[in-house]
C-alpha cells in the first residue's frame, strides 16, 4: 500500500480546546471536517494519549480555533509540541470563555467553531468525537493555513500522535540528517547551518556548534541540545 496517497487528502490546521473543571487544555489537529449542515454538524479525530482527549470525553464540549498562513512557529510549537501536563498552554494567550465555558483562542485565529459532543466512534488509536456547532463566528479575512502550507512553506513536521504521522517524519528527518543538518528530537524541525535562524539572532552560515548554548528550537523551545547529527 501507498500510504503517500493519504498525503493527498487536503487538511488544515487548528487548535482544539476543551475544559476539565476549572482546567483547560488544547492541541494542534488538522483532522476536522463537516458532517451536516442542517443541523450543523463536524467531527474530530483526537489521539487517546492527549490531555485533550481526556478533557473532551469528561467535559463533552470543545471549540476548534482555525489558524491563518501567518501563524508563528512558536505558537504552533506550544500547542503541538508540548503536554498540557507539563505547562500551561494558555499562559500569556489572549482568549474567552465561550458558551460551553471552552476556550475560545483570539491569538493567531481567524475565526472559532464551538461545539457539544453527541457522539463518539473509538478507532483504536483515536476517538472520532461527533458534536453540534452551538456558535461560530469569523475574526479575520486572513487565508486559512492548510496542512501543505505547513509542510512545504513553513518547514513543519508531524507529532508521532497526529492521525497523519505515518512515520513519514521519519524518513525525512532521516534524509535532512545525510545533508549534514540538525534535527530537534522533540518535534522534528531541522537546522540548516546555510539558512540560519535570523529570527533568533542565528545568522546564515552559523555553524551549529557556534550557537550560543542558551538557543532554542524555534518550533518547540527544546534545548540545543536536544539536537542530534548523523
Amino acid at each position: 500500500m501507498n500510504r503517500k496517497t493519504l498525503h493527498k487528502i487536503s487538511y488544515g490546521l487548528y487548535v482544539v480546546s476543551s475544559v476539565n473543571g476549572d482546567k483547560k487544555n488544547g492541541q494542534i489537529a488538522n483532522a476536522i471536517f463537516q458532517v451536516t449542515s442542517e443541523p450543523p454538524t463536524v467531527a474530530i479525530s483526537i489521539n487517546k494519549q492527549n490531555l485533550t482527549h481526556d478533557y473532551i470525553l469528561k467535559s463533552k464540549v470543545f471549540t476548534i480555533s482555525i489558524l491563518p498562513e501567518n501563524t508563528p512557529m512558536k505558537f504552533i510549537g506550544t500547542f503541538g509540541f508540548k503536554s498540557g501536563r507539563e505547562i500551561d498552554k494558555f499562559n500569556g494567550i489572549n482568549y474567552k470563555l465561550g458558551k460551553t465555558k471552552a476556550p475560545i483562542i483570539n491569538d493567531h485565529s481567524l475565526g472559532f467553531v464551538e461545539c457539544n459532543v453527541i457522539d463518539k466512534i473509538d478507532v483504536g488509536t483515536h476517538t472520532i468525537f461527533c458534536a453540534n456547532v452551538v456558535e461560530a463566528d469569523i475574526l479575520s479575512e486572513e487565508n486559512p493555513m492548510t496542512y501543505e502550507y505547513y509542510h512545504k512553506v513553513k518547514g513543519g513536521f508531524s507529532p508521532k500522535t497526529a492521525p497523519t504521522y505515518y512515520r513519514a517524519v521519519d524518513k525525512e528527518i532521516k534524509e535532512a540528517k545525510k545533508m549534514d543538518k540538525y534535527v530537534c528530537d522533540v518535534c522534528g524541525y531541522v537546522y540548516e547551518p546555510e539558512k540560519g535562524d535570523p529570527g533568533n539572532g542565528v545568522q546564515p552560515g552559523t555553524k551549529f556548534e557556534d550557537i550560543p548554548d542558551d538557543w532554542v528550537c524555534p518550533v518547540c523551545g527544546a534545548s540545543k541540545k536536544s539536537f542530534s547529527k548523523e
